[in-house]
């Protein structure tokens, strides 16, 4: 039977966080250190992530950081590695970090742009899941949750190489699901527009107005998508596998 009262803790338990230094990540971070658990937070910037460990630190948890990309796979490995040795164990995978270095009509991108959304988008949770599955949740259980977009569920302009990439995400959610059953549950929440750095282009030119054509009067904030990512990860959840969670303000019943 579920307690209420601590059906969404997270003590004792082991997270990894990639681009946790900020905007979602972040926000999913300091809401598992709140909730017990330890973090780990993968990310490029090593000032940033000083930053981080300082924060997170200070809510009372263990805390690791690992500079790097997101998607390479020597990085998701060594972070892997680093994790079960040093805190004896990986509970909760949550893959945040993404890319988008080039905007406008698909057809248009160079190569390079191509595979580098590619390369972070979907090949690093791929990457980074495998190495979890054998370095801990294969004999140990565990859970994943993806951080896709509502773009990977309808087609928008600009960002459509970012919205395919997140499109194979959502699939990625459901086949690893489907494999890695029943010992790791895997999930996706696939956020509107949230107010952070890395969409600053798309909401500061005109937040309020963006924010009134949502039937909820406003954007997003990390917070939101936090505590989603929190339930998924609780016990809460254990019955809930394969689900891409739309977290918009309602602009989808538009």
């Amino acid at each position: 039977m579920i307690d209420p009262a601590t059906a969404l803790r997270l003590d004792g338990r082991v997270a990894l966080v990639t681009g946790g230094t900020r905007g979602i990540g972040r926000g999913i971070a300091e809401a598992y250190a709140r909730a017990g658990a330890g973090v780990v937070v993968l990310a490029r910037k090593p000032d940033e992530l000083a930053e981080t460990e300082a924060a997170l630190g200070a809510l009372g948890g263990p805390v690791l950081t690992v500079a790097g990309s997101a998607g390479d796979p020597a990085v998701l490995a060594a972070a892997v590695a680093h994790t079960v040795a040093q805190l004896g164990r990986l509970d909760i995978v949550v893959n945040n970090a993404a890319t988008n270095p080039a905007m406008g009509a698909m057809v248009d991108l160079e190569p390079r742009a191509v595979r580098k959304i590619l390369e972070v988008n979907l090949e690093g949770p791929l990457f980074l899941a495998r190495e979890a599955w054998q370095a801990w949740m294969r004999d140990h259980g565990g859970v994943i949750v993806n951080i896709a977009s509502t773009g990977g569920l309808h087609a928008t302009p600009f960002i459509g190489m970012y919205n395919v990439s997140k499109a194979a995400l959502i699939h990625l959610t459901k086949q690893l699901a489907l494999e890695l059953a029943p010992g790791v549950r895997v999930n996706a929440i696939a956020p509107g527009l949230v107010k952070t750095d890395f969409a600053r282009a798309l909401w500061e030119p005109d937040e309020q107005g963006i924010a009134a054509r949502h039937p909820l009067d406003r954007i997003g904030v990390p917070d939101d998508v936090a505590a989603l990512a929190l339930f998924l990860a609780s016990d809460a959840a254990a019955w809930i596998t394969g689900e891409v969670y739309r977290l918009d303000g309602g602009l989808s019943l538009l």
